[in-house]
């Protein structure tokens, strides 16, 4: 019988306590603790232009089951984020991301992620739940997206962040979750001036 109640008043305890806290990832993840991903560290890797490699290209299918290639992007600069629901710092970085592709949804700006491991309903429920505007790829069946950018400079890390000029090729990636606006930002804004 005390084995029970002590049972009992542990489960009371950890359901109490799990309501504390709405997101565990992410609380791991601002602990440094590093479990369930390869963290990156956030560094910035830009290209000069005249190092730049051939464009990416790529198709694949996004959540809502709509064909997506590089080609419907062509002449913009696209921001192409590596992500799955269950990466705690993809969690944390959602909502910078969401910020910047409304700023610069008609400024020749674009924002595509690419989701490794999820479903598409999986896919859905976390844009729904972060408030995610822009599409994802679902590449967890063939790895398609993913393998077309591993030729230039592949995403290590969970999330990945990368900067495509207007002509497709990779100007800048960050490894790892970006930590405020302000560094994407400016990425951003160096693609959209450039002219060649």
């Amino acid at each position: 019988m005390r084995i029970l109640k002590t049972a009992a008043i542990l489960v009371v305890g950890a359901l109490a306590l799990t309501g504390c806290t709405t997101d565990t990832l992410s609380a791991q993840f601002r602990a440094g603790s590093d479990k369930n991903y390869i963290a990156g560290d956030g560094s910035v890797t830009e290209i000069a232009v005249a190092n730049r490699g051939k464009p990416v290209t790529f198709s694949g299918t996004t959540e809502t089951g709509k064909p997506v290639s590089s080609s419907d992007y062509a002449g913009s600069v696209l921001v192409v984020n590596f992500w799955y629901a269950g990466c705690a710092p993809c969690r944390i970085e959602a909502s910078d991301l969401q910020a910047l592709s409304q700023k610069y949804a008609s400024k020749g700006a674009s924002f595509l992620g690419v989701n490794l491991y999820d479903s598409a309903a999986t896919a859905l429920g976390f844009e729904t739940n972060y408030r995610v505007t822009y599409p994802s790829v679902i590449d967890r069946n063939t790895g398609s997206v993913l393998l077309a950018f591993s030729g230039t400079v592949p995403p290590k890390s969970t999330p990945t962040t990368i900067v495509l000029d207007k002509k497709g090729r990779v100007a800048a990636r960050i490894l790892g979750p970006i930590s405020d606006q302000t560094t994407l930002d400016t990425l951003i804004k160096t693609a959209l001036a450039e002219t060649n």
